[in-house]
C-alpha cells in the first residue's frame, strides 16, 4: 500500500531533482531537497486536515482533489501566485514579472540599478496582507472547531470550556474580528493597517463563504451521525455540488497553508524555478500522497487526538501569521510547532488505545471468573 500511494511522489521527487539538476547543477538539487523538506514539515497538519475533509467526499472528488487539485496546488500557488504578487504589486506584466523573476540582481540586493525592487522585495513587502488573509481563514478554521462540543476532547481542561464558550452565537467571529483588530493595531506598520484589515476580513469572508456554501448544498440524510471536522458540516461522501464546494474549500484551505512556505522559502532562494520544484513537485506531492495515507489507513479513526492536534496546530500557525505582520518568525519554528503538537496528539491516542484494549481485557476477565 505504501508503494501504490506513495510510489508517483518518489516518481515526481526523482524527476524534479533531474530537472533541478540541469537547470542550476547539485546546488539547484540541493535547494530543492531542502524546500521539499520544509515544505513536508510545515505542511503535516495541513494532511491531516485534508484527510478529515476527504473521507466524506465520493470517490470522483476524492480523484479531483488529488488530480486536478495538484496541479493548482503545483503550478496556482507555488509558481504563479508570486509572480501575480509582483505582478499586482509592481504594476508589471506577466512577461515582465516572470522576466523579474528570472533574473535576480547579482549581488542580490533589495533593488536593481535602476532602482526597481527586485522579485523577492516585492514578495517579502506584500507579507503583511498575505499573512493577514491567510491566518485569519486558518483561525476561523480553528476557532469552528474548537468550540464546537464533540464526543473526544483531547486538552479536556481547555477544550471543554471553550466548547460552552462557542454556544455563544457567533462567537468565532468575534474572537477572530477582536485578534485582526489587535494584529493590525500593534503589528502592522501605520502605512499597512487599512491593508492588513482589509485582507484579514477577506480571509474571514472567504472561510464563512465556503463553509456557507457547503451547508447550502448539504443533503439530508447523509451520514447525518458523523462529527463535522472544522470544515463544511455534515458533507460525508458529498457528490454534485456539495463535492464541489468541498474540493473549493479544500483548495482554498492548501493556500491558506502554502502562505508561510511560499515566504518561507525566499529565505533560501528567490528563484521560482526552484521554488516551484521544491514545494510544488517535492512538497507538495508528498503532502497528497500523506493525506490518501491517512483516509486508506482510517488513521484519524484509530487516533482519535490527531485531528485535535492538527487543528491546534493550525491554531498556533494562525498566531504566527498575525504576529509575522510585525516580527519575522523562523520558519523552523512555525514547523517545529506543527510537528511537536501532531507528536503530541499521536502519543496521546496510542496511550488511549493501551487503555481502552486493557480496560477490555480486564472486563473479559471478570466474565470469565463469574462465569
Amino acid at each position: 500500500m505504501v508503494l501504490r500511494i506513495f510510489g508517483w511522489s518518489f516518481a515526481i521527487t526523482a524527476l524534479a531533482i533531474v530537472v533541478a539538476f540541469i537547470y542550476g547543477s547539485w546546488q539547484a538539487v540541493a535547494l530543492v531537497v531542502i524546500l521539499g523538506i520544509l515544505e513536508v514539515s510545515l505542511s503535516f497538519d495541513n494532511a491531516v486536515i485534508n484527510a478529515t475533509v476527504l473521507r466524506r467526499m465520493s470517490e470522483f472528488w476524492q480523484k479531483i482533489f488529488l488530480t486536478i487539485g495538484i496541479v493548482i496546488a503545483v503550478f496556482g500557488m507555488r509558481l504563479v501566485f508570486p509572480l501575480v504578487i509582483v505582478w499586482a504589486a509592481s504594476g508589471l506584466g506577466p512577461v515582465a514579472a516572470l522576466r523579474l523573476a528570472l533574473n535576480p540582481p547579482a549581488d542580490d540586493a533589495a533593488y536593481f540599478p535602476d532602482g526597481s525592487p527586485s522579485y523577492e522585495t516585492l514578495i517579502t513587502d506584500a507579507h503583511p496582507q498575505i499573512a493577514a488573509f491567510g491566518g485569519m481563514f486558518l483561525l476561523m478554521l480553528f476557532l469552528g472547531f474548537i468550540f464546537e462540543e464533540r464526543e473526544h476532547t483531547w486538552l479536556s481542561w481547555i477544550e471543554k470550556p471553550l466548547a460552552k464558550a462557542g454556544k455563544l452565537d457567533m462567537m468565532s467571529v468575534i474572537v477572530a474580528g477582536i485578534l485582526l483588530v489587535l494584529a493590525a493595531e500593534f503589528m502592522a506598520e501605520d502605512d499597512k493597517i487599512s491593508t492588513v484589515m482589509v485582507s484579514g476580513v477577506l480571509g474571514m469572508v472567504t472561510y464563512i463563504a465556503v463553509n456557507g456554501l457547503g451547508n447550502l448544498f448539504h443533503v439530508p440524510g447523509e451520514d447525518e451521525e458523523e462529527e463535522t471536522s472544522g470544515g463544511p458540516s455534515d458533507l460525508a461522501k458529498a457528490t454534485g455540488k456539495a463535492g464541489f464546494f468541498l474540493f473549493l474549500y479544500l483548495e482554498v484551505l492548501d493556500a491558506s497553508f502554502s502562505f508561510d512556505g511560499v515566504i518561507g522559502a525566499f529565505a533560501i532562494t528567490a528563484d521560482p524555478i526552484i521554488i516551484a520544484l521544491g514545494l510544488g513537485f517535492i512538497g507538495a506531492m508528498f503532502v497528497r500522497s500523506l493525506t490518501v495515507f491517512l483516509v486508506r489507513k482510517g488513521t484519524l479513526d484509530d487516533y482519535v487526538y490527531l485531528e485535535h492536534g492538527a487543528h491546534w496546530a493550525i491554531g498556533a500557525l494562525s498566531i504566527i501569521l498575525l504576529v509575522s505582520i510585525g516580527v519575522h518568525i523562523n520558519e523552523i519554528v512555525t514547523g517545529l510547532v506543527g510537528v511537536v503538537l501532531i507528536g503530541l496528539s499521536f502519543l496521546s491516542s496510542v496511550r488511549r488505545n493501551r487503555r481502552l484494549a486493557a480496560e477490555g481485557h480486564a472486563d473479559d476477565a471478570k466474565v470469565h471468573i463469574q462465569e
